[in-house]
């Protein structure tokens, strides 16, 4: 593919949705990709993720919208409960009005299939090559580029890097050395089979149940044939950030006094992943020279607002809309990127802290949680999304492109 950058070449570090999504982002700009990816396959685990309409249009930014589209669940609503008496809190319709304000749909996935989505364009992509097998674990950079070592010793040279190597990111740790912030709260996921699901739960929404200081959700994935489920709570012990496999007996411990619809289904997984959650404050600067990081290793966040693998797509195709404007200039597009990602990063950050708070209110905050949206119209959880759902390509360069 002939291009005024095709002699210019960038280390994608990571080979997780943000890792592939910036390969693709930077390769349609005509630059060679070398992704280096630490497992021994490209793949993803996990269950299903949320994508809301700013999902979409990174997406169809890419290329990829309409491979998404045709595994993804588009949901009717999206339902908030409260978990102890089982009332309804907010419902907000995310079907043909909400695409007509949005100009994309809301929608539910499994890990595995939007990965893949993105993987196929990769593939035939060609000017992208994979390296599998391959951690980095020191990173050295001059004016002239930059040079990853893996742990075979093997030096990787580029003329610039972008970590996209997730929450325990080595690019990130090379570059700022923060700290995590753990947040003492426990998720479990789950997929099960929509045979072993309770009929009184099979609802075409991600639905939310908020008890005190824990919650449970659940969404149909792949055609209707699969629910995710997810539980989180805050845990008694102290927590150390990783995943692992989960019991079923701690779940249940944790969730006595719930109510008895969403209760049932925490007898029906086999078995469950056991993540320990995590984040970071937000930093002025990400990128440094010729590196810069992308997705969970930027900005990790909790999953309460629904939005980390959303925000990794509107990054990706940011990147690659700031070294297009900048002509190929990594250090100058590397600045002008995070100028643009860090304060929307930061919101949503702080926005999915909020909502943590907000789904495991107790006692009087409970009730003022409960009478919160009351009376609220549709236009009315329209406009209060605007921000976040309203995002565009066409001008993820601004400082405000929801508008």
């Amino acid at each position: 593919m002939p291009s005024k950058h095709s002699q210019r070449k960038v280390l994608v570090i990571g080979g997780g949705i943000g890792g592939l999504a910036a390969a693709l982002a930077l390769a349609k700009q005509g630059i060679r990709i070398e992704l280096l990816e630490q497992a021994d396959q490209i793949g993803e685990i996990g269950a299903g993720i949320q994508l809301a309409a700013n999902a979409f249009a990174a997406l169809d930014a890419l290329g990829v919208g309409e491979a998404a589209r045709s595994r993804a669940v588009f949901t009717d609503h999206l339902i908030l409960k409260d978990a102890l008496d089982a009332s309804d809190v907010a419902r907000v319709d995310v079907s043909a009005l909400y695409r007509e304000r949005f100009g994309n749909p809301y929608a539910v996935i499994h890990r595995a299939d939007i990965h893949v989505s993105i993987l196929e364009a990769v593939h035939d992509h060609p000017l992208i090559t994979f390296r599998t097998s391959t951690r980095v674990e020191k990173l050295e950079q001059d004016e002239r580029g930059v040079t990853a070592t893996d742990q075979h010793g093997e030096r990787h040279t580029a003329d610039a890097v972008v970590g996209c190597d997730g929450v325990k990111s080595a690019i990130r740790q090379t570059l700022i050395g923060d700290e995590p912030r753990v947040t003492g709260h426990v998720v479990y996921r789950a997929v099960v089979d929509v045979d072993n699901m309770p009929k009184d739960l099979q609802v075409n929404a991600p639905v939310v149940w908020a008890g005190p200081h824990c919650h449970l959700v659940h969404y149909p994935l792949r055609g209707g044939q699969q629910y995710n489920l997810v539980v989180t709570f805050h845990s008694r012990e102290q927590e150390e950030w990783g995943v692992k496999e989960g019991s079923k007996e701690e779940v249940l411990s944790y969730f006595e006094g719930i109510h008895p619809l969403p209760h049932q289904m925490l007898d029906r997984p086999t078995s469950w992943k056991r993540w320990a959650t995590a984040d970071r404050d937000p930093v002025e600067h990400w990128s440094f020279g010729r590196a810069t990081i992308l997705g969970d290793a930027a900005h990790p966040m909790t999953q309460y607002v629904a939005q980390g693998a959303c925000q990794a797509l509107e990054d990706a195709v940011t990147l690659g809309a700031a070294v297009q404007e900048t002509n190929g200039d990594f250090e100058a597009a590397f600045k002008l990127y995070e100028q643009a990602r860090i304060p929307r990063t930061a919101r949503v950050l702080y926005a999915a802290r909020d909502m943590g708070r907000v789904y495991h209110a107790k006692s009087v905050d409970r009730l003022v949680r409960n009478s919160l949206w009351t009376g609220r119209k549709q236009s009315q959880f329209y406009d209060a999304l605007q921000w976040l759902h309203g995002w565009r390509a066409e001008k993820c360069l601004s400082q405000t492109p929801w508008l």
